[in-house]
């Protein structure tokens, strides 16, 4: 796999044309301030949520790419919620700097462990390519809880 295969489906799953359906980003464009912070499903998170927690990991695969150590994002797997338009903007910039890491990572090292120690829920000791394919999936997985969501908020014909 290619990083510029990799980087055209990491767009595709943020700003659209996926072959699923609507991408993350086309989900979140119709979304309120209200929507956003709505919890209309017991014991899910809201759209806000969802949309720190992606941007959040993108960040965090952004970081290793830069030559970091894994982790959890900065400000946690499931960082405070901030105002809606907040959350969009830093969705959008966590995208854009995951584009720039990836531009400028060698391909070579795509086959290269990111750390040395298997953790399912850090996403370490898989490959790089492994862990860029699973944030683009991460992105889909939570836009279909964004989809979901809005249906709940709007009835079924959202």
């Amino acid at each position: 796999m290619s990083l510029q295969t990799i980087s055209e489906s990491l767009a595709r799953s943020v700003a659209g044309e996926a072959w699923h359906g609507p991408a993350l980003g086309e989900l979140l464009a119709d979304v309120t301030d209200t929507e956003a912070a709505a919890h209309p499903v017991d014991g899910a998170h809201s759209i806000v949520e969802l949309v720190l927690h992606a941007a959040g990991w993108m960040e965090e695969v952004a970081s290793r790419l830069e030559g970091h150590e894994p982790g959890l994002p900065s400000d946690g797997d499931w960082p405070p919620v901030r105002p809606w338009p907040e959350a969009r903007a830093r969705l959008t910039r966590a995208h854009e700097r995951l584009q720039r890491a990836l531009a400028a990572f060698p391909e070579a090292r795509l086959t290269e462990k990111v750390g040395d120690v298997r953790d399912p829920p850090l996403g370490s000791g898989v490959s790089y390519a492994a862990t860029l394919i699973g944030v683009t999936e991460h992105n889909a997985y939570h836009g279909g809880q964004v989809a979901l969501l809005k249906r709940a908020l709007r009835g079924s014909s959202a």
